[in-house]
């Protein structure tokens, strides 16, 4: 709980960062980064499954 409670922090902090400075690019970026972590963390916790399938 307490590591969903930092990473909320630094991702408002992030947007902060952001809005102030008007780096709109980066945005696009930093999603497409943990958009991709999270799949790479769901595809390596469904692996076991999908072979006991096969």
């Amino acid at each position: 709980m307490r590591f969903l409670r930092h990473l909320g922090n630094l991702l408002k902090e992030f947007f902060q960062f952001a809005w102030k400075n008007k780096a709109w690019w980066i945005v696009p970026v930093v999603l497409t980064l943990l958009l991709l972590a999270l799949l790479i963390t769901v595809g390596q916790s469904s692996a076991p499954f999908i072979y006991t399938l096969f």
